[in-house]
């Protein structure tokens, strides 16, 4: 058996306009949007990273960028063409920390669980997922941005 771990990272800053506010495909109730040419998912996207980590074949960047151009904005379309990457592989379990001074994260962590393991065709069980805010001590605990980390555990 191989077993290989993939680590993926994203940040984003905030802006203010008309975007919805979405992490781990969950809509949040929040002023403030991700900016990005996409829909800024910082958890898909350290998601999507954690991935590439294991496969080489990176999609964040110029690829989601030409999927950006052609009105393919939903990170979950990037985290789709990442997984076919996987091929043999099976996802045994995946971490995700996300550090932010707001929105809370905590009363939304199951549905995003639920979320994304759909997604990934695992058990919502093989999803942990938590949040900090670092004690203020970097621009995500200000409240600048959000940050996402994700590792990620396949077997083949």
């Amino acid at each position: 058996m191989t077993i290989k771990t993939g680590l993926g990272q994203d940040s984003h800053a905030f802006e203010n306009s008309n975007k919805e506010l979405i992490l781990g495909v969950v809509k949040f109730e929040f002023d403030k949007a991700l900016k990005g040419n996409s829909d800024a998912d910082v958890v898909l996207h350290s998601i999507t990273n954690s991935i590439s980590s294991i496969t080489g074949n990176n999609i964040l960047g110029k690829i989601a960028d030409q999927m950006c151009s052609d009105g393919i904005v939903d990170s979950s379309e990037y985290l789709k063409l990442a997984l076919s990457d996987l091929k043999d592989y099976k996802i045994e379990h995946l971490a995700i920390s996300i550090e932010c001074l707001l929105p809370k994260i905590s009363p939304n962590i199951a549905e995003m669980k639920k979320t994304i393991a759909n997604i990934l065709q695992i058990s919502s069980d093989d999803v942990g997922i938590t949040a900090t805010t670092g004690e203020g001590l970097t621009a995500f605990g200000r409240g600048e941005g959000i940050q996402a980390i994700s590792i990620l555990t396949v077997s083949k």
